[in-house]
Formats: structure tokens, C-alpha cells, sequence
């Protein structure tokens, strides 16, 4: 059992929270929604409709760009936004000005979807603001808070959108040759920041939920990971290739070091724990594939970009939003921390439509099956999440344990 901090006073004349209030009052809440929303949609067009993209950023470049920035970057800004609350005692956003954020990431999304260079500039315009606003909102609380550790986040989300920004500024010029490079050092920024929060949040709630379970937290090795990271990226800016390779493989060897010594077989009777395990994995497996591709070492399995991209983004990211999206929605809403069969069924969805993504890159009789499998998994998963967390996210906590501020008050939480 842990405590909770206190955030900040309880008012003794609050009024009770509505939905609206509720719904408003911390960023998880509609982005979280619109990020599952997006994932679902976007798959579906890609997949199964995509005679309906007929924006300006269109076909393959368009679906890495949703999944990287409408879909990832959304839910990793929203679990910032949030935790950033309860690090600082600050919230970053709430209210108005959580909607008009939340309104400007909608705006861009049908903008990218609608022919015409002016909807093209429309979307890069508040999809630009959208990471810049958000930046600026957790720098405020975290200097504020003089939270040190936490100094790199707001420029982490703030390079993201800057290498969105020019990721679609490049596909407008019509230069592809240099597109997917961005692309990549894009994936790379949201690296750094998946794997900054999972180091932290991990250990965090495998030892607050298993009994006696003794994990290291490994900040110095993490403080490494985040290094090689860093130095990736500059090397990726600079178009090495086999320098970033280099780093690559150091931050991707260190996490699926991590993840060995937090004794995942202690974690495998509860899901809520084993997701997030899993995906880490996955991520450090992911960038190891990527350091060989860059290396220039290519066997058979791993010819395509694609290859290391996938076990990233899906084995990597999604597998790991999906855990996030439901284990701190129960937190935050104040539910009991226990995985519903909903809640299973859609991890086990998201690694089958990873699984069969994957064995889809390669060209057989059974690409198109695979890949039709891959996106009915997906969207299943993510209707199975908004079924079930919607009507929790659009009204107040369960336990009525928040301020006036929207932040949690003192309470026992396992």
C-alpha cells in the first residue's frame, strides 16, 4: 500500500463536479478518448476504406503519419499532461482551454482528410500548435515545481512536433528521398519518451501490486538509455545512419536487459502488468532490429524499414498505450486496479494484429488475409476500450477523491 500526496487543498465548498467539469479536468480524459477513437478510424480507413483518403497527405505517408502523431504522440501528451499533476502539483491544462486543445488535434485530423493545399496547411497548422501548446503547458508546471528530472519532457514533446512539422513540410516539397529519415527521427523522439515513462512507471506499479516483488528501478542505466537516445537522434539529424545504429542498439540492448532483471515471470497472473512488460520488450526489440538495419546488417527477416518500424510502433507503442490507457484510466477515475475480459481481450487483440502485421510485411499468399486480420484485431481492441472506458472518462471518479483542481486527493491506492 502507498499514499497519495495531497495535490492541494480540498475546497470545503465544492460544488459537485459534473460530467463536463469531470471530462475537463485533466488531460487523459478527452485525449485518451480521441487518440483510441483515432486508432480505430484511421486503421479502418487504411485498411478496409482507403478510397476515402483524399486529403493532400495521402496514402502510405499519411498512415505513418497518423499512427506516429494523431495516434502515439496524442496518448503520450495525454499521460504527460496528467502525470505531470501529480509529479508538479500543478495541473497543466483543464477546463476551456483542455477543449480548445483537444479541439485544435480534431480540427487537424478531418483537415488531413480533406483534398486541397489549404486543409494540408490547416492541418500542419494546429496539428503544430497541438504539440506546441501542450510543450508550453508542461513546462509551466515543471519549472514552476523546479521538477529537474523532468526538465526534458516539455522539449521531448516539443521536438516531436517539430520533427512532425517538418515531416510535412518535406512531403509538400515532394522530397521523399529525405522524408523517411525524418519519419524515423520522429519514432525516435517518441522513444525517448515511451522510454522514459515506462522506466519509471513499470517497476512503479509491479511493486505497489505484487507482494514483496523487489525490482530495480534502474535510474542510472535508464539516465544511459536516454543518452544513447539523444545522441541517436543527433546523428539521425545529421544522416549517419551507422553512428545512430550505434546508439540505437545501446538504448534497445538496455531495455530488454531492464526488463529481464524486473522478473517478468512474477508478473504473468496480472495483465494490467504483464501489457506493459511485454511492450517494453517489444520496444527494446525494436530498436535492436532498427540498430542492425542501419548497420547495414539486413538478414532475411528484416529487409524492409518497415520491419523494425512495426515491432516499434505496434509491438512497442501500441501494445504499451493500450496497457497505459486502461491501467492509469482505472487510477485516475478511481476505479479498482483490476483488469476487466474486456480489458484482456483487447491486449491479446493488439498482439495478435501486431503478430499478424508483422508476417503481413512479407509478400505470400496470405498478406491479405494477414493484413485483414491485423486490422479487425486492432479496431476490435480499441471498441473494446471506448465500450468500456468512455462512460468512465466522461464523469466524475468513482470515489469522488479529487479537488477542485481535478487532482487527486489523499487515498489508499494498491
Amino acid at each position: 500500500m502507498s499514499t497519495l500526496i495531497s495535490i492541494s487543498p480540498p475546497s470545503s465548498k465544492k460544488k459537485p463536479e459534473t460530467r463536463m467539469t469531470a471530462f475537463l479536468s485533466l488531460g487523459f480524459r478527452p485525449l485518451y478518448i480521441a487518440g483510441a477513437a483515432w486508432a480505430l478510424i484511421s486503421i479502418l480507413l487504411w485498411v478496409f476504406t482507403p478510397q476515402f483518403l483524399q486529403g493532400s497527405l495521402n496514402g502510405v505517408w499519411w498512415h505513418a503519419h497518423e499512427m506516429l502523431w494523431a495516434f502515439v504522440g496524442t496518448i503520450a501528451v495525454a499521460f504527460l499532461l496528467t502525470a505531470s499533476a501529480t509529479w508538479t502539483g500543478s495541473n497543466p491544462i483543464k477546463g476551456i482551454p483542455l477543449a480548445i486543445l483537444s479541439l485544435t488535434w480534431l480540427i487537424a485530423r478531418i483537415a488531413f482528410l480533406v483534398p486541397g493545399d489549404s486543409m494540408f496547411f490547416t492541418g500542419m497548422l494546429y496539428e503544430f500548435s497541438f504539440y506546441l501548446v501542450s510543450a508550453i503547458c508542461l513546462s509551466r508546471v515543471i519549472l514552476k515545481a523546479k521538477s529537474k528530472r523532468n526538465y526534458v519532457l516539455p522539449w521531448a514533446v516539443l521536438g516531436l512536433g517539430i520533427m512532425d512539422l517538418v515531416f510535412l513540410i518535406t512531403y509538400h516539397q515532394d522530397k521523399f528521398d529525405t522524408l523517411m529519415s525524418f519519419f524515423e527521427v520522429g519514432i525516435l523522439f517518441m522513444v525517448l519518451i515511451a522510454l522514459l515513462i515506462a522506466r519509471r512507471v513499470v517497476p512503479f506499479f509491479a511493486t505497489r501490486k505484487i507482494q514483496g516483488l523487489q525490482i530495480p528501478m534502474h535510474t542510472r542505466s535508464g539516465l544511459y538509455q536516454l543518452i544513447a537516445c539523444g545522441i541517436a537522434i543527433f546523428f539521425g539529424l545529421l544522416s549517419l545512419p551507422k553512428i545512430m545504429a550505434l546508439f540505437i542498439g545501446i538504448a534497445g540492448v538496455i531495455a530488454i536487459v531492464q526488463v529481464i532483471q524486473w522478473k517478468p515471470a512474477k508478473v504473468l497472473g496480472e495483465p494490467l502488468l504483464w501489457v506493459l512488460y511485454l511492450a517494453y520488450f517489444f520496444l527494446g526489440l525494436g530498436l535492436v532490429l532498427g540498430a542492425l538495419y542501419f548497420a547495414g546488417v539486413r538478414p532475411s527477416i528484416m529487409v524492409r524499414p518497415a520491419t523494425y518500424i512495426h515491432v516499434i510502433g505496434m509491438g512497442g507503442f501500441s501494445i504499451m498505450i493500450i496497457g497505459m490507457l486502461t491501467r492509469t484510466a482505472l487510477g485516475h477515475t478511481g476505479n479498482p486496479l483490476k483488469a476487466s475480459r474486456l480489458m484482456v481481450a483487447s491486449y491479446v487483440l493488439v498482439l495478435v494484429a501486431t503478430i499478424s502485421r508483422l508476417a503481413a510485411l512479407y509478400p505470400s499468399v496470405y498478406t491479405q488475409p494477414l493484413l485483414h486480420l491485423a486490422g479487425l484485431a486492432w479496431i476490435l481492441a480499441f471498441a473494446f476500450y471506448l465500450w468500456q472506458f468512455v462512460p468512465l472518462l466522461t464523469r466524475p471518479r468513482a470515489d469522488q477523491a479529487f479537488d477542485k483542481g481535478g487532482l487527486i486527493k489523499p487515498m489508499e491506492k494498491k
